[in-house]
Formats: structure tokens, sequence, C-alpha cells
């Protein structure tokens, strides 16, 4: 067993298995099953989502009165017709924003977990501006799940997430989003090691685009899960169904 193995078992060991059975092989919808005039995180391609049987993708951040709004972009410019940074203003206001090209207005997560009601697994990506703190929406999005039955994770790029679910809400289970871009060599990698044995994640949410890759791998041998983003193309499903466990999917990549 190598250095990197042995610590990667002490410091971000693998999870029971049961605890993340239900990750393996399910399909996951992008921001909902979205497209055709459907917008993305839209409460109606979250109920297409579930019309299919499909498990849902979605983002969260944080609103100006510590809310956990459902919605992918820091700013409102290219999916709303209004302006600005969504953290400048109260879950309230956010919601009576509708969506371009649809009937659909911004939800928040409590209303995204009263929509699914445990019909679907769900994964939710905590967005983070690397200058903010974390502690502000991981609680949001805590108190938000507190008696949320149904499957369900939590996900972030930024380590600190990962971490802050780690101590602070343990039993909730936690990924680390990788991409490893043009950032491939030896530093890239003790990067990647680092960020692992920091976030303690119960799975890994991969760059489609960087696999098939010995880092994923390990980390699946040893009991990770791996899912896999974004999946587009039939191509690109093939390839998720060899070196990934989930696939997170949208338009022509949902079998």
């Amino acid at each position: 067993m190598s250095l990197f193995a042995r610590i990667d078992r002490w410091l971000a060991p693998a999870p029971p298995p049961a605890q993340v059975a239900w990750l393996r092989g399910q399909t996951f919808a992008h921001r909902g099953l979205h497209g055709g005039g459907t917008p993305e995180n839209a409460p109606s391609a979250f109920a297409a989502a579930i019309a299919r049987g499909l498990g849902i993708e979605c983002d969260v951040q944080l609103t100006a009165d510590g809310q956990a709004i459902v919605f992918h972009d820091f700013t409102l410019d290219r999916l709303t017709g209004e302006h600005g940074e969504v953290i400048a203003r109260p879950a309230a206001a956010l919601g009576t924003i509708s969506l371009l090209g649809s009937t659909d207005f911004i939800p928040d997560l409590p209303g995204l977990l009263r929509l699914v009601a445990g019909q679907v697994p769900l994964l939710i990506e905590v967005k983070m501006r690397s200058t903010r703190p974390v502690a502000p929406l991981c609680r949001a999005v805590t108190a938000a799940l507190a008696g949320y039955a149904g499957p369900h994770a939590v996900m972030s790029f930024d380590p600190r997430v990962s971490r802050w679910f780690a101590r602070h809400a343990p039993a909730m289970l936690r990924g680390l989003i990788v991409t490893e871009e043009a950032d491939k060599g030896l530093p890239g990698g003790i990067r990647r090691q680092l960020s692992l044995w920091w976030a303690k994640p119960h799975f890994l949410a991969y760059d489609i685009r960087d696999l098939p890759s010995r880092f994923a791998s390990a980390q699946r041998q040893r009991g990770l899960p791996v899912a896999s983003w974004t999946v587009r193309s039939p191509a690109l499903l093939a390839r998720a169904a060899l070196h990934a466990d989930a696939p997170i999917a949208e338009g022509e990549g949902i079998a």
C-alpha cells in the first residue's frame, strides 16, 4: 500500500457501504430535467425529473437573510430579467423573480424539499466563493434538511464545505467536487490529495472530461462512490458507466 493510500485511510476514511449504496447506479438530472423551454433549477425541471424517476442535482447559495436559495449563478443576469448579486436580496424577494422564458419562479431549498418529498434522490451543490465564509450557507442547508427523510447529500468544489459538515453535521452525506482541468501534473495531484484529507468526503463528483483518472479510480476502489458531471452525450454516458458510479447528466446524456 502506498503512503498516500495509508494517509487516505487515516484522514479520509471510506464510508460504510450501506450509507452510500443509493448513490450507485443512479442517474441525476443536472439542475433538473431542463431544456426545451424549461429552465435549469426550476420547479418544472425538478418535477419533470421526478416524473422520469431521475435523481436531481441542484445548486444552492446564500441569500441576504441567511436562507438557502436554489440558483446556480452568483448573479441574476443570465437566468432572469433582474441584475445584481443573489446574496444581496432576501429569500422572499428572490422567490418573486421569474426564470426567463417560463412561468417558474426561483425556488428556495425548503420548497424544493417539499416538491421532492423523498420521491427521488437529491444531490445539493453548495455554491461558495472562496472569499466568503462557508458556515452561514452550511447552517442554512442543515436547517432546511432537518427532518428530511429522503435520500440526499451535499457537495461542493470548496473543501471547506465538506469539512464543515464533517465537523458540525457528520451524519450528513457529503461529497467533494473535483476537476483536474489543466492541473494534471504532480502539483495538482498533491493539491487533490490535500483537499481530500481536509474535506473528508464520503464520495467524489468528478469532471467527466478527466475520467479515467488515477486519483478517482484509487478513491473509488477503496469505497468512495464517484459521480460524474456533466454527462451530455451517449459517448460520455458510456465513459461514465466505465469509470463512475452515478452520472450527473443532461440533454442527450440522459439514457
